[in-house]
């Protein structure tokens, strides 16, 4: 066998499981205090019962030696058994239970004992100190033993010292007291080792139930695997206590908030400032993929609330997808607006071939005047307005989409929106529900028309939808915005859109809101308002007072939708 095998064996003896451990090593403890508390005791009291032992003995040799009469007779007899100084001895030995009351005169000899034969003889304890006239305390042994004793001077009537009193207390009784306090104290001792096992043990439990029954070095293992799954992730991780305290930020989650580890044991307030990144991270404003803005970034945010009445939220990096997805509505709006031109233009190319073959050559003219009337909006309108190319290429596209439905599609003047959005994929999908909704709402009205404006207020965006249809009525308009609601009757159109729903989450997502009123004129007007829609403006175009956008809208690349060449007649004019 190994010399390391009785040391593993010990090892596996011990309790594995920490409440038996903590339980173990907290009965140890108060063991461990109970003994060091009783033996602590009793040092002081075998000393204070000495001491009341001697002081005793004093006391009842200052009685004595107070008697005028033992000194008078100590100075008028001789030592001796049958002596008057003798008999006053014994009877006061015996009322105090002293182990002896000895009388001397200054040369040390006893006028009294408890055994007659020491009578006459000289003391076996030095009695200088009394002699000399002060009281003496002490623990000594003599001809009795061991013993607590007192020695006070006798005097006479004119306050000569004329001999001494001593008197002792057998110091077994002293011993005798101190041995019968004891279990007393163990009493005492083992009721207070049992009320520390009892809360060791419901400590224990408590510990338990909190660790969940793991030993220590399975906490170990998993808070070094928290350690290293906490910084390791790419996803932004913030622990807030139950007073709205950070207890824990990860890496990625100082990279992303633009802070350090400072920031550990301050609120939210204090450490990110007012804002919505603070009022998500907090709890005050509630749902799932919350959108925000912490500087240049755009994240995603969710709140998951713990058992101590603290949170965990994590945070996810959406500025590059955003990027990625920006690119890809821009392609997928121009493929649309080109789709439906082209589906466009095949129909009235057709409808003008038919009116030059029919030689009507007025109504042909008139057609193309019609196509290119005031009530389209064309791509070069769009852009001039709204340089974002995302929705730029989406307002194209339903322009065209709105003239082959018979609406007229119009930008109203008030719209500028500079290509600063934040979330630009969230305001297409807004814009596109809106309009798809208005396109259908005044479908086969006659002088149908839906107007579109969109403005920046700071970094406030907002949406105006309006539309000539038959409108909302005031009991329906928080309808239109639940979950399941829709404005088209199916199954005209089957599933299509994202619904009215999905248009006020993605406005409260992003800490605005939505709504619906009366259009003047008639008609319904949607509103949307998304505060922080907007970056800053660059300090340079902020110098100038312009809006510059960020990157250039692809008007030179978009065909306007429907702006056939002038016709003769217009060309002479």
């Amino acid at each position: 066998m190994s010399p390391s095998a009785p040391a593993r064996r010990l090892r596996l003896g011990l309790p594995r499981r920490m409440f038996s451990q903590v339980l173990l090593m907290q009965v140890a403890i108060a063991a461990g205090v109970a003994v060091l508390a009783t033996g602590l005791f009793l040092a002081p009291l075998s000393r204070l019962l000495d001491d009341q032992a001697m002081r005793r003995a004093l006391a009842i040799a200052q009685t004595t030696a107070a008697q005028p009469q033992i000194a008078r007779d100590l100075q008028a007899t001789r030592p001796s058994p049958e002596g008057p100084v003798q008999a006053e001895a014994e009877r006061i030995r015996k009322a105090s239970h002293a182990e002896y009351v000895v009388v001397m005169n200054t040369r040390w000899v006893r006028w009294s004992h408890p055994d007659t034969t020491q009578i006459g003889k000289v003391v076996s304890t030095d009695p200088s100190g009394a002699l000399a006239g002060r009281d003496v305390m002490a623990i000594d042994s003599g001809t009795l033993g061991r013993s607590a004793r007192g020695k006070v001077p006798l005097r006479d009537a004119h306050g000569e010292i004329i001999g001494a009193v001593s008197v002792g207390i057998e110091y077994d009784s002293v011993r005798a007291r101190l041995i019968h306090a004891i279990p007393g104290l163990f009493a005492y001792a083992g009721a207070a080792l049992a009320i520390g096992a009892l809360a060791a043990y419901l400590i224990s439990r408590r510990v338990q139930r909190q660790t969940r029954d793991l030993a220590f070095s399975d906490i170990s293992a998993l808070l070094a695997e928290r350690e290293a799954m906490l910084h390791g992730i790419r996803e932004g991780v913030v622990a807030l206590d139950r007073e709205g305290r950070v207890r824990l930020v990860n890496d990625e989650a100082q990279r992303l908030l633009g802070i350090g580890d400072e920031v550990v044991g301050r609120s939210l307030d204090d450490a990110l400032g007012e804002g919505r990144t603070t009022d998500v991270l907090a709890g005050r404003v509630t749902g799932t993929d919350l959108l925000t803005v912490r500087g240049h970034r755009v994240l995603v945010a969710n709140r998951m609330p713990t058992d101590d009445g603290g949170a965990v939220a994590t945070l996810r990096d959406r500025t590059e997808l955003e990027q990625l997805g920006r690119e890809l509505d821009s392609t997928r709006g121009l493929i649309d607006a080109l789709r439906a031109q082209d589906h466009e233009h095949a129909n009235r190319m057709h409808t003008l071939l038919g009116l030059l073959e029919l030689e009507m050559y007025e109504d042909a003219v008139e057609f193309v005047g019609e196509v290119v009337g005031d009530h389209r909006a064309t791509a070069e309108q769009v852009t001039e307005k709204i340089h974002d190319p995302l929705l730029a290429a989406l307002l194209v596209g339903k322009a065209t989409v709105a003239a082959e439905r018979g609406v007229a599609l119009w930008i109203a003047d008030r719209t500028l929106l500079p290509d600063r959005l934040i979330d630009p994929r969230g305001l297409v999908t807004i814009v596109g529900n809106l309009v798809d909704n208005a396109l259908d709402a005044v479908a086969g009205t006659p002088h149908a028309r839906v107007e579109v404006e969109l403005r920046a207020e700071g970094r406030t965006a907002v949406l105006r939808v309006r539309d000539t249809g038959p409108g909302i009525p005031a009991e329906r308009r928080e309808l239109v915005f639940t979950d399941g609601w829709s404005t088209k009757q199916p199954p005209a159109h089957g599933k299509r859109g994202i619904g009215l729903s999905l248009v006020r989450r993605l406005a409260e997502r992003q800490g605005g809101n939505a709504r619906v009123t009366d259009a003047d004129g008639g008609g319904a007007e949607f509103v949307v308002v998304l505060p922080e829609a907007l970056e800053e403006p660059e300090p340079a175009a902020a110098d100038r007072g312009a809006l510059v956008p960020a990157r250039r809208a692809p008007a030179d690349t978009t065909p306007a939708p429907q702006t056939p060449a002038p016709t003769p007649e217009e060309e002479s004019r």
